[in-house]
């Protein structure tokens, strides 16, 4: 979703302006409001279109102008303008930035707007509303959708491998010897001579095809990367919503990160030297990777890509020694700015952002998975009506085995204490138990 929704984020490097000219500041006029909504995703702009547009013609008097940046951009744009006294008077936010945001007391607080109207924060998938919650209680945002973790991977090679559906959806893990899931991927890895990877003979310091590709180390949540296998384990990241202490001492989660690592030694995931710059899916499309475990949001990436060399399919994720599967539950909410004029303008289209209208065309889009129940089914028959299964992702809300992203102060501190450590680690300069003292200097934040 971020940092890990980053890689469908880069397909919106060039601005593109909706249902109006681009602004960062609100205006009013004879014929009423003009508010500025900003977001990152071109693949969701044409929806938010479609919302802004009914959203005028049931509210006459305010018009919602519309601006998609690339992620860049748009971050640069919403810091700059908190500084400038000009910003969005809504944006879509996301959970990385969010407590900084609200600490900072740069957005308005919707609880008042939120009990006038008799919005029910139930209404949303379980668990999405706590996540735009402050540490001071107040709600600052309304889900619009949300996002889990599976297995991209390419039919051609899986079937030419042996490997079948039923089998790679019944995969299981372990951080002692990778289970069936490291056997899987090993056996989808062919090195240049058409040598498998748990065959004899097997060259790996001259892979053709990787089992599993690596997308850089994870940084301090993992969300695509491997957040799904340590959560398995037992392992929590912290000690709660805004809580105060890390656990990246703890030797289950250290375990998981040394057999991740061990992935790359054995030749079946490239090293993070030669993943650097790589795009994950051009790799899968190329049919130079078997898997990729990645986000929900890039499905309709995925799946617009295929070619001669790929044909597109989801796995979810496998099964750990807690005997369930885990993915991280994320989602997007939008944020009100301190710094507009029209507050109760801005809480009338962020409530139609979290109602089931706007969602309902977002789920017809066949982009994400809208917060409010009822858009998450109409999304899924969209993506069935393309031909594309996607229960892997939605296998885990059903079943209650999905953990929500921590949320703590200090974020962009910890992320700049972890990621590096755990590059280190990636390139073989360092070990998981290095961890430990990372995490000291984490906690040492909170104290």
């Amino acid at each position: 979703m971020k940092m890990n929704r980053v890689a469908i984020l880069t397909l919106a490097a060039i601005p593109l302006v909706l249902t109006g000219c681009s602004t960062a500041a609100s205006s009013d006029s004879a014929s009423g409001t003009t508010l500025s909504y900003g977001l990152w995703d071109a693949n969701q702009a044409p929806a938010y279109k479609q919302c802004a547009a009914d959203f005028h013609k049931a509210n006459p008097d305010i018009t919602v102008k519309v601006e998609q940046l690339g992620w860049d951009d748009y971050w640069n744009k919403i810091n700059t303008g908190f500084v400038s006294g000009e910003n969005y008077d809504v944006f879509t936010s996301h959970l990385a930035n969010f407590p900084e945001f609200m600490l900072n007391k740069q957005i308005l607080p919707l609880d008042d707007y939120i009990k006038a109207d008799g919005v029910d924060l139930k209404g949303y998938q379980p668990g999405l509303a706590d996540l735009w919650k402050g540490d001071d209680g107040k709600q600052y945002g309304l889900p619009k959708d949300f996002d889990t973790i599976a297995m991209f991977y390419n039919k051609q090679l899986t079937d030419a491998a042996g490997l079948t559906a039923d089998q790679l959806a019944t995969l299981d893990w372990n951080p002692t010897d990778g289970g069936t899931y490291e056997k899987a991927i090993a056996h989808l890895t062919v090195d240049k001579n058409g040598v498998r990877g748990d065959e004899a003979g097997f060259d790996k310091a001259n892979v053709a095809t990787y089992g599993l590709w690596m997308e850089n180390s994870g940084g301090s949540d993992g969300q695509t990367q491997w957040s799904f296998l340590a959560h398995t384990t037992g392992w929590d990241e912290t000690n709660g919503a805004w809580g105060d202490k890390y656990n990246f001492d703890d030797p289950k989660f250290q375990s998981t990160i040394d057999w991740w690592y061990s992935l790359v030694e054995k030749g079946y995931m490239p090293s993070f030297e030669a993943q650097t710059g790589i795009g994950w899916s051009d790799q899968l499309t190329a049919g130079k990777v078997a898997m990729a475990s990645n986000g929900s949001w890039m499905t309709g990436a995925v799946f617009g890509a295929t070619s001669d060399t790929f044909t597109p399919a989801i796995a979810p994720t496998p099964v750990g020694p807690s005997g369930k599967r885990a993915s991280m539950f994320n989602g997007l909410a939008d944020n009100i700015s301190a710094t507009t004029k029209h507050p109760d303008q801005s809480w009338k289209w962020v409530k139609y952002l979290g109602s089931v209208e706007c969602q309902s065309v977002v789920a017809k889009a066949a982009v994400v998975f809208p917060a409010i129940p009822a858009a998450t089914d109409e999304a899924i028959a969209a993506f069935t009506a393309k031909g594309i299964d996607v229960s892997a992702f939605t296998t885990q809300v059903a079943d209650g085995t999905t953990f929500l992203y921590s949320i703590t102060d200090h974020r962009s501190d910890v992320s700049a204490l972890v990621t590096p450590a755990m590059e280190a680690i990636m390139s073989g300069k360092a070990k998981a138990s290095s961890l430990t003292a990372v995490n000291d200097q984490v906690n040492a934040l909170f104290k």
